[in-house]
């Protein structure tokens, strides 16, 4: 598993001489003149915007192919579209309709129908294979034979044979040459902000993990064709489809995997179909605990039947609990908690009866360019450019990505075990060997 992003411990959050110090430390805690107290005297001083502040330059254009044009592949152009050096030279597509829709959004990309024509071309540098789960194995072997870097949607493959023969190409790839698994999690700065505190134990003992993620939807998508219907569909079927938990659930799977530092001991699920009843075979309702090492348990509800309350995830520890939601987070302390020092100059926003403290990715930055975290919160990205904008800077730089074929691959056996105790509404124990490449 990965390793901690930061070794600050709690000590830290205490002994930092000033509040700019812990902003720098902590990647920046939400506080302006306007949100902090004003400080008495010999108390911490609130930083000014800093004139000298300079932007990371924009790395050199990683011209794109992209292969699988529904709904997903659809976001990554537009996604792309955003970024000064993330050009789309071809889109690729077995049915003329996608790229006729896709191409709207990417006018001067080459339209092809073959995967191969993608990887044969010289312009094309880096890949996004987006086309459904069980299709991914083949291409993203043959994309990463060609020489191209591969950013590879999650999960990686729709068994865990697949998935192992896609993650043993991948570590056997030169250095430079850069392999990314889609967990978005992993490139958001929202989160990578939330588990520097995570880390350093300001939410205390960690008890129990939620995560859920509700959408009235169907998930199913018309055609005129039979057969092309059944092709769209194939989120609703189990030879094609990891379900719930792993098509959408697998983000917070990695996600509570990562921020734990550990693998799952065990997985019981359950589902049921409750909402559409149609000739579809994957649950539209789903639970699942995941059990950690230590009797930690992480919970995962969702389901197509109601909107309420969307998505989001929450860390419950002895101190406080952690609550990611829409790129942003809040952290919310338990009345015994002991002080951190640095509490009384974040923002707070209410929740119910709750008032959390706002942990804002980027706080620093946006306090040198002279803005205020707490509007400039509300100014998120999609979790799929941020993800690219990795991806492109990981290719650039020749750097290893955060979310790579390791943890791509980790995910996925998560995943693809948690569906499988889902459709069965049984205990699976994770054995050693099943995360082995």
């Amino acid at each position: 598993m990965s390793t901690p992003v930061s070794d600050l411990n709690r000590r830290d959050f205490v002994k930092a001489g000033s509040l700019a110090s812990l902003m720098a430390a902590l990647g920046g805690v939400p506080i302006t003149a306007q949100d902090a107290p004003k400080p008495a005297e010999g108390t911490l001083p609130v930083p000014k915007a800093d004139p000298n502040y300079k932007e990371k330059p924009v790395g050199p254009p990683v011209k794109f192919g992209l292969i699988g044009l529904g709904a997903q592949g659809r976001e990554v152009i537009t996604q792309l579209a955003k970024l000064p050096n993330g050009p789309v030279a071809a889109i690729c597509d077995n049915y003329k309709s996608s790229i006729r829709r896709a191409a709207e959004a990417a006018a001067n990309a080459k339209q092809v129908e073959d995967y191969r024509a993608v990887l044969d071309d010289k312009d094309v540098q880096a890949v996004v294979i987006a086309t459904p789960t069980h299709l991914h194995k083949e291409i993203a072997l043959a994309a990463m034979q060609a020489g191209k870097h591969v950013y590879l949607e999650a999960p990686l493959a729709h068994t865990i044979e697949d998935a192992r023969a896609i993650a043993k190409a991948a570590s056997a790839l030169p250095a430079k040459q850069i392999f990314q698994a889609g967990l978005q999690f992993r490139g958001n700065p929202q989160h990578h902000h939330v588990l520097k505190f995570f880390r350093t134990g300001a939410s205390g003992k960690t008890a129990s993990a939620y995560a859920q993620f509700n959408r009235k939807n169907s998930w199913r998508r018309a055609s005129p064709n039979s057969e092309r219907e059944k092709a769209l569909n194939w989120r609703l079927y189990k030879d094609t489809s990891l379900g719930l938990i792993g098509e959408v659930g697998i983000h917070s799977l990695d996600c509570t995997s990562w921020y734990l530092d550990k693998l799952p001991v065990s997985v019981t699920g359950f589902g049921s179909i409750l909402q559409w009843q149609d000739d579809r075979e994957v649950a539209d309702t789903v639970q699942a605990v995941v059990e950690y090492p230590g009797g930690v348990r992480m919970t995962f509800a969702s389901t197509l039947a109601c909107s309420f309350e969307s998505e989001h995830q929450i860390f419950y520890g002895s101190d406080a609990a952690i609550l990611i939601r829409d790129n942003k987070g809040w952290m919310f302390k338990e009345v015994d908690a002991p002080l951190l020092g640095w509490e009384v100059y974040a923002r707070k926003d209410d929740m119910l009866s709750d008032s959390g403290i706002a942990l804002v990715a980027n706080a620093t930055k946006i306090l040198a360019q002279g803005k205020k975290p707490a509007e400039a919160a509300s100014e998120t990205d999609s979790p799929v450019k941020y993800a690219l904008e990795k991806f492109i800077e990981h290719v650039n730089e020749g750097t290893k990505p955060t979310g790579g074929w390791q943890e791509g691959f980790e995910a996925t056996v998560t995943a693809i075990k948690a569906n499988e105790a889902v459709a069965t509404g049984s205990k699976i124990t994770f054995q050693k060997e099943w995360f082995a490449v």
